[in-house]
């Protein structure tokens, strides 16, 4: 989920170790088929295909997995599903704007689950282009600390086009504009920068405060949500301070 970045990365830590990783792989492994079929097969040549790769190895996939999503999505091997990307945009508790991205080859049962766990957790439905206004598209790179400072991280990337650099605690999150995302991605690995994702998401322009009550409900609602095979991605524009995130974890 994003919105609240320094929970995305403690539910990400999770989440590698739970009983959702299987989901997590077919999801990654549907990112790269999808690339493969949108831009060629060949990573050096295909950013979005680069990227999606190096998420799934290092979130632990294992590479015949990789290679074979490959193949589907390039054609060279037959198998590949028809998939469609689908946006879906909602109320969420407390009126924070919940942005959902599907990616799917059955677009009545995506809607079908999107909405069951919208209505079923304090959420509801609504028309297109109600919330999109309230995002941007961004270019974010997320790498672990190791040693590095917030100054160490924007040396290496201003000259390619990086807006901010976030401190999320045990990891940075590099913020740019799409186009600069490979760019910023191939700055770091100049400065010998290991990084953990690249990729392009939504970035909320306006924020939602909340209190513990209703983060809970938030988190349950984009659990909810993420636990559909057909959701990709779940954004919010919620904004967690850091008393709040203590009283969560406490």
């Amino acid at each position: 989920m994003s919105g609240h970045s320094k929970w995305a990365t403690t539910k990400h830590k999770k989440a590698v170790i739970d009983a959702k990783r299987g989901k997590m792989f077919a999801k990654l492994i549907k990112n790269i088929e999808v690339a493969a079929r949108t831009g060629g097969g060949d990573p050096g040549g295909n950013p979005t295909l680069y990227d999606a790769i190096q998420k799934a190895k290092k979130s632990s996939v294992p590479n015949d997995n990789i290679e074979r999503a490959r193949k589907r999505g390039s054609g060279e091997e037959a198998g590949g599903a028809d998939w469609q990307n689908i946006t879906y945009e909602g109320y969420g508790p407390n009126g924070v704007a919940v942005l959902i991205e599907c990616l799917t080859d059955n677009r009545n049962r995506a809607a079908g689950e999107v909405r069951v766990a919208m209505t079923r957790n304090g959420g509801n439905m609504a028309d297109p282009g109600s919330v999109a206004y309230l995002f941007h598209r961004k270019g974010v790179v997320t790498l672990e600390k190791n040693g590095l400072s917030e100054d160490d991280v924007l040396m290496a990337v201003l000259d390619a086009g990086a807006e901010e650099v976030n401190d999320l605690g045990d990891s940075f999150e590099v913020i740019s504009e799409p186009n600069d995302l490979v760019a910023v991605r191939t700055a770091l690995q100049a400065a010998d920068i290991e990084y953990d994702s690249a990729e392009s998401g939504f970035q909320p322009s306006v924020s939602v405060a909340v209190d513990a009550e209703a983060a809970r409900k938030v988190f349950k609602l984009v659990d909810a949500l993420e636990d559909s095979d057909d959701v990709q991605n779940v954004y919010t524009n919620v904004d967690i301070s850091d008393e709040v995130l203590a009283e969560l974890d406490a």
